[in-house]
C-alpha cells in the first residue's frame, strides 16, 4: 500500500457492519465492493444494487465470508458483546488463510492512530470489514458507521 488514501473496502453487504462499511466507503468516494451470496441475499431482503457487490455461486453466507477474506489483505472486525457466528467464521477463515485481523469492540472510543498504524504495518491496500448483522446486535450499523467515519483515511 503506497498510502492509506488508496484503501479499497470489501464487505458482504449484510445488514449491520457489512453495510456500514459500504456506506462509509461510498460517502468518502473510496473504492469498494466484495462478494455477497447468490441472489444478493441479506436478512432484510435482496441487497440494493447501489452496493457494488458480486454474487457467489452459493446462496449461503459462508462462501461470501471466505471469498471476502481471501480477496483482502486484512480484515477489520467490528464487534459488540452479542454473539455472531458469521463474525467467528471470519476469524477462523482469516487464521486459516494467514490474513491479519484488527478487532475493535464498538463500545470503546475510536482510536484512528492505532488503526491506521495497523494498516501501515500490514501494508493493507484492500480491507475486508466484517461484524455482526443488525438482528444480532441492534444499532450496530450506526455504531459501525460512526467508527468508520472516525478512522478511515
Amino acid at each position: 500500500m503506497a498510502d492509506a488514501g488508496h484503501l479499497t473496502i470489501l464487505s458482504g453487504g449484510q445488514t449491520g457492519v457489512d453495510r456500514a462499511a459500504l456506506d462509509a466507503a461510498m460517502e468518502r468516494g473510496m473504492p469498494c465492493g466484495g462478494w455477497c451470496p447468490a441472489g444478493r441475499w441479506a436478512e432484510d431482503g435482496p441487497i440494493d444494487v447501489r452496493y457494488p457487490l458480486r454474487e457467489t455461486p452459493l446462496a449461503g453466507p459462508a462462501q461470501r465470508t471466505e471469498w471476502n477474506v481471501r480477496d483482502s489483505d486484512g480484515t477489520l472486525l467490528l464487534t459488540t458483546s452479542a454473539a455472531s457466528p458469521g463474525t467467528e467464521l471470519t476469524v477462523e477463515v482469516a487464521k486459516r488463510l494467514g490474513r491479519p485481523v484488527y478487532r475493535w469492540e464498538l463500545d470503546a472510543p475510536a482510536d484512528a492512530e492505532a488503526f491506521r498504524g495497523w494498516l501501515r504495518a500490514h501494508k493493507i491496500g484492500t480491507l475486508n470489514v466484517a461484524g455482526p448483522r443488525e438482528s444480532e446486535s441492534p444499532g450496530v450499523h450506526a455504531s459501525a458507521c460512526a467508527y468508520l467515519r472516525a478512522v478511515l483515511p
